[in-house]
């Protein structure tokens, strides 16, 4: 049975990022608050910085494109760190890369605009992680769709205010969340919102 307390709560602003320590065994919910706002996550081992949730091992071992309650989020070490527990959405994406400083000024032509890739960056300074590269994440509530000819759509997220993904930790964590920075594409239907984070209790 799912621990109902919640331990701390965050909330996420609008083209910000946050990050928490999730307990082994505790349960992190990830919620968008207005609806339609896709959540950059990235996790980290707390014991061994040098592992981390990896969205292409996370293919491999899934052997699939998708997510589903029940399924691990597996690391660079290829064992699952946590494991989502309940999806009100079900459609994300674990195949793009955090917006970044060049996304938009390549794309775009802007070189001021908040950014995903900076935004858990900063969310994680207070942690005292050590990693070389910022791994890609895994993000939450994105609605990628495959076209006939194999080719990515970038459509709206099917999420809507209230709705969530819940996670459970199978070891200590430090899980970092930036509210998506593009509002120059439909990613988060053309306006970023805000999201939550909660911990709760284990068992």
């Amino acid at each position: 049975m799912i621990g109902n307390r919640v331990k701390e709560e965050v909330l996420i602003p609008a083209y910000e990022g946050r990050a928490v320590v999730v307990p082994k065994g505790h349960y992190l919910c990830i919620i968008d608050v207005e609806g339609q706002q896709v959540g950059d996550f990235v996790c980290f081992n707390r014991d061994n910085h040098g592992e981390h949730v990896s969205p292409v091992h996370m293919r491999s071992s899934l052997s699939s494109i998708r997510l589903k309650e029940g399924d691990g989020l597996y690391s660079n070490l290829r064992r699952p760190l946590m494991t989502m527990v309940k999806d009100t959405v079900g459609k994300h994406d674990f195949f793009f890369p955090a917006c970044d400083y060049y996304r938009y000024k390549m794309d775009f032509g802007l070189e001021e605009h908040p950014n995903c890739h900076d935004n858990l960056e900063k969310a994680l300074k207070p942690f005292d992680l050590k990693y070389d590269v910022l791994p890609d994440p895994i993000n939450w509530f994105m609605n990628n769709v495959l076209d006939d000819e194999g080719d990515y759509v970038i459509e709206p997220p099917l999420s809507k205010p209230g709705d969530f993904v819940m996670l459970q930790a199978l070891v200590d964590v430090v899980v970092a969340v930036s509210a998506c920075s593009q509002d120059l594409a439909p990613v988060n239907g053309w306006k970023v919102t805000p999201l939550k984070l909660q911990v709760l209790g284990g068992v």
